[in-house]
């Protein structure tokens, strides 16, 4: 969209505009009515007469929550001003709204008329549905109708409205509930969604802020940039510094919208919980996790502060952006942050034009991903492909931080050792482990559960595991699930929804794209370095078979050159600096312990009376150590001993692929 301001030297005059090309340029505020008119003309753009210095520090006294105008210069981007700034837009969401089922009740429990006219929109939408599924049944059509009836309900979750839209999305991340085709259909419910009218946005920005347009920007675009289920987007320059901006205001009557249907969908939770017995869990209670969610993306600025959360933890890597948060233009129901200019990850021809390439992009967001998911445990919850740029210096922009969720702590090793036990095929250990998954109650016996394991896994993994696709790896995982009585927790449902949207961008670019190959180094990194107990036995497990390093038909994907290779990779790369310092710093720690260990098998191999002779009557020898540290030294220099012996044992280790490590150790042994 191109965005401009033209300039006068005489009057104020109109220009007609294109909708989708213009913008509105707000001249300085003379008469409220003018303004008021200027501001509803969507095909014509108003000039300002002449531009007009705007000072350093400019303090608006229009109402209660008049905001201080400040530039943008490091003068003032200090924290104190900032955490000041965030304090007064926290002041203004003061009254934004929270989920209580019990307000609900006292709310809609006495408006019978309005609840009767929505049951009957919902019952005639979903009843629509409903009744062609069935005769779909009857007639044997039910997979070949499948497709239509996905796209069929995405329309009718369009037309029920933004409650709707966002059970629809929240359907589209859980693969154990949903077919493929419907996962596929409702995943489109981002984009293209219905707009509202541009002076309802462009009042509420006035209302929240306490501030005339006209003193806020000098140009917004006439229509939105972008529609979304609670909100549409702006694009708009700050009066006072000319920053270009991305204003998000939400949609007028949203509040009122999506309580009455979750007061409605809640009653239906109790009529199931009561009434259908193949359903185990408690559906109220998910009905009201769910609505807790959304009602938390009502309030823009919480959104702005997970935004900032996002940032401080992943927008450290020079190949991630994150956009910032302008807090005195924001309110509950008005986010204004940093205008991010890019393409969408899924539009590949112009990000090639642009001399980028798509892979590149996908691979820095599975790293990404990655990192949020099993690192910091804190993640975008909603990676759909209009939440992913594009940069053109060729930066993986992240957008719309409404939805978060967070992986708790033990389910993050718990993750990454699940993922060990499915290349090792130990399947028995894998369904032990959805209990630290929380997929399973204590009480549940997994034992039926491993047969299903074995029947899927043996078929999937018949090549390596680095080959496998991780769609058909979702879509067999969905198909186990579904037959048992796992509870699949929403985070974990998420996880698989963000890195299957990052393959299937992926897999446009390039067919013989695998997530899991690109996800190696990241998981060898870990299992390398983390302290955790727990991923120390992994990677043992990992590497080793009954007390042989794993080879073999069976153990294809880790034999010791697959398996050492993708590390030295990652050891000799750019990013792998630090990974090279600890390996030289345990190397030291290694080869000290070997030295020092032969050095105490001599001392301890010289007869007693000699020893006395030659050290002089010292009784602890040459080495001023206590018998703890003694015993450190030889209880390492022994596990050394025995892991180069199996790999030695191994038919295909060759130690030349050492070699380029030990190069790389030197020279950054002699940079140090």
């Amino acid at each position: 969209m191109s965005f401009s301001t033209v300039s006068s030297t005489a009057y104020h005059y109109v220009l007609p505009i294109s909708p989708y090309t213009g913008v509105i340029s707000i001249p300085r505020r003379k008469d409220p009515r003018r303004r008021r008119k200027a501001r509803v003309l969507p095909r014509a753009a108003i000039v300002e007469a002449r531009p007009q210095a705007v000072p350093a520090i400019k303090e608006v006294t229009g109402g209660n929550n008049a905001v201080p105008f400040r530039r943008r210069d490091s003068s003032f981007r200090d924290r104190t001003g900032d955490m000041q700034a965030e304090a007064r837009a926290m002041t203004r969401a003061a009254n934004a709204s929270v989920y209580s089922p019990e307000l609900l009740l006292v709310k809609y429990g006495s408006r019978p008329v309005r609840v009767l006219q929505r049951t009957l929109e919902i019952f005639i939408g979903l009843g629509s549905f409903g009744f062609k599924l069935w005769l779909d049944q009857l007639n044997g059509q039910l997979d070949q109708n499948r497709r239509l009836r996905a796209i069929q309900l995405r329309n009718i979750f369009t037309r029920l409205g933004p409650t709707f839209v966002k059970i629809g999305q929240g359907l589209s991340t859980r693969p154990d509930l949903c077919p493929s085709e419907y996962l596929e259909e409702l995943s489109e419910l981002q984009d293209a969604l219905p707009t509202f009218p541009d002076a309802e946005a462009f009042s509420c920005i006035e209302r929240e802020l306490g501030l005339p347009l006209d003193s806020i920007y000098s140009s917004i675009s006439p229509s939105p940039i972008a529609a979304a289920s609670l909100g549409q987007v702006y694009k708009a320059q700050l009066k006072y510094s000319g920053q270009i901006v991305a204003v998000k205001v939400q949609r007028p009557g949203i509040e009122e919208a999506i309580g009455l249907d979750f007061y409605l969908i809640r009653g239906i939770g109790f009529l199931i919980n009561r009434y259908v017995d193949i359903i185990s869990s408690d559906v109220v209670a998910l009905i009201d996790e769910f609505a807790r969610r959304v009602y938390q993306e009502l309030n823009y600025v919480q959104e702005g502060q997970n935004a900032r959360r996002f940032k401080k933890l992943y927008a450290d890597k020079a190949d991630v952006l994150v956009p910032d948060i302008f807090w005195d233009y924001t309110s509950g129901k008005v986010l204004t942050m940093d205008w991010v200019d890019g393409v969408k990850l899924n539009e590949q021809e112009a990000i090639e034009g642009q001399g980028l390439k798509v892979l590149d992009l996908v691979n820095t967001g599975i790293q990404c991903s990655l990192r949020q998911l099993l690192e910091y445990g804190y993640f975008h919850a909603d990676p759909h492909p209009g939440n992913l740029l594009a940069t053109p210096d060729g930066k993986l922009a992240f957008l719309d931080f409404g939805m978060m969720s967070e992986t708790p702590e033990d389910a993050r090793s718990a993750i990454i050792g699940h993922v060990v036990h499915m290349v090792n095929r130990d399947y028995e250990a894998m369904a032990r482990d959805y209990y630290a998954l929380d997929f399973l109650s204590p009480e549940v016996d997994v034992s039926p559960i491993v047969p299903a394991l074995r029947n899927f896994f043996d078929d999937a993994l018949n090549s390596t595991v680095s080959e496998l696709n991780f769609k058909t790896l979702v879509d067999g995982l969905g198909a186990v699930l579904y037959q048992y009585p796992f509870n699949v927790p929403a985070y974990y449902a998420l996880i698989l929804r963000s890195l299957t949207v990052l393959e299937g961008l992926a897999l446009n670019a390039d067919p013989n794209f695998k997530v899991l190959a690109a996800s190696y180094p990241y998981f060898a990194k870990r299992l390398l370095t983390d302290p955790n107990p727990y991923l120390r036995d992994a990677l043992i497990e990992l590497l080793f078979k009954d007390g042989k390093f794993r080879h073999g038909k069976k153990d294809r994907d880790f034999s010791a050159k697959d398996a050492l290779q993708p590390v030295l990779k990652l050891l000799l790369g750019p990013d792998g600096e630090e990974l090279r310092a600890l390996v030289i710093k345990e190397s030291v720690r290694v080869s000290e312990a070997v030295i020092l260990g032969s050095m105490l098998d001599t001392y301890n191999s010289v007869p007693s009376p000699m020893r006395t002779l030659i050290f002089n009557g010292n009784a602890t020898g040459p080495l001023m150590m206590s018998d703890a540290e003694q015993n450190r030294h030889m209880e390492l220099r022994a596990q050394v001993f025995r892991i180069w012996g199996l790999l030695r044992e191994s038919d295909n280790f060759d130690p030349s692929l050492l070699q380029p490590l030990l190069q790389a150790c030197g020279k950054t042994t002699e940079q140090s």
